[in-house]
């Protein structure tokens, strides 16, 4: 009899184990840049993320779940106070892993190769 609760409990912990896992991306916004960056906003389906400033050389992650389809943007504003914008990649629903937008200046640099359906 205890032979079948030590299986019983040790089936229920091995399905608890492997449950289910949602689908997060792991998002890193860098500076790249040799000054503070402000109003830093990260577009990407059904919603965005950001950071008020984002120092030089600094890096703020975030971690978000893909909902619906679409495609990102980045948006900040450099040390002389001018806007810029970069659009990005479409993510699907689902997706998971690692995305790195790289802030260059005047331009940004998308890294999805992680990225999993």
């Amino acid at each position: 009899m205890k032979m079948r609760w030590f299986v019983v409990g040790l089936s229920v912990g091995l399905l608890g184990l492997g449950g289910c896992k949602s689908a997060f991306v792991e998002a890193d916004v860098r500076n790249a840049t040799a000054t503070a960056v402000s109003l830093v906003e990260v577009d990407y389906p059904s919603a965005s993320f950001g950071k008020e400033s984002l120092g030089a050389g600094a890096t703020y992650h975030y971690r978000f779940k893909v909902q619906g389809d679409g495609k990102t943007k980045i948006l900040w504003t450099d040390a002389a106070q001018k806007e810029h914008s970069a659009g990005g990649p479409v993510l699907k629903e689902g997706q998971a892993g690692p995305l790195t937008v790289t802030i260059t200046g005047e331009s940004a640099v998308w890294d999805v190769a992680g990225l999993k359906p």
